[in-house]
């Protein structure tokens, strides 16, 4: 994981308030989105937020900040930390949803299963922080409240990111066995050079009889030829 200061955002209303810098050198120091400083130069969500100073913290030195208000290209780079603190571990489980998410949990598994019947149980609960009795419940329509569920993106509710669902979905990808394609295929040789038996044979030959049959309508026509040439006389 990339190093960033701490307090970010903090970090960010300070750095759009005191320097010149640019909305992507602020994004790229803090490990913000863009459009996250730009709502923070709008004064959006963040009125409550006091700006923390970097170069005090000794996260960011004059020199690096000065380079980076002269070129709006220069990427600032984070001082480096006199006290290394030990990264904390990462805690295996489900993924922990704010409770005001939680309502939306069963929407969003409802949507997963629709739309992406490929991904496990297991992957469904570390995307939306679920229980598989849950998912097993949304899946046979026995949920207590499966009358009123709505399918919607867990991505738009923001129970996980669009990285994390494309992850699981292409793993879910690969781990799939690949099925055997059904389609029209050619007959073999044995079956397309092979002779008809005798039984079809005789009855696919012409019949002895069909020129006799045409004989006499050549001769039905000659006669009522000459009886029509005798009343014409």
């Amino acid at each position: 994981m990339a190093a960033q200061p701490l307090m970010p955002k903090a970090t960010a209303v300070w750095l759009v308030e005191s320097t010149a810098l640019t909305f992507d050198q602020i994004a790229d120091f803090c490990k913000l989105h863009p459009l996250e400083v730009k709502a923070i130069a709008d004064d959006e969500g963040v009125q409550s937020i006091i700006g923390r100073d970097p170069i005090v913290t000794g996260q960011l030195t004059r020199d690096e900040l000065a380079k980076g208000e002269a070129d709006p290209s220069y990427r600032l780079r984070l001082a480096e930390a006199k006290v290394h603190l030990p990264e904390p571990k990462r805690k295996k489980g489900p993924r922990y949803t704010p409770v005001s998410r939680r309502q939306d949990r069963p929407n969003a598994i409802l949507w997963l299963v629709r739309n992406h019947p490929e991904l496990k149980d297991s992957q469904i609960m570390r995307l939306v922080g679920t229980t598989k009795s849950t998912i097993e419940a949304i899946r046979e329509r026995t949920h207590w409240n499966a009358p009123n569920l709505a399918p919607m993106d867990p991505v738009t509710l923001g129970l996980c990111s669009q990285i994390d669902l494309d992850f699981e979905v292409q793993r879910a990808a690969k781990e799939k066995p690949i099925e055997p394609e059904t389609g029209a295929t050619l007959l073999p040789a044995e079956i397309t050079t092979a002779r008809p038996a005798p039984e079809l044979e005789s009855a696919t030959a012409p019949k002895e009889g069909k020129e006799l049959d045409v004989q006499a309508v050549f001769a039905r026509l000659k006669q009522i030829g000459g009886k029509a040439q005798e009343d014409r006389e």
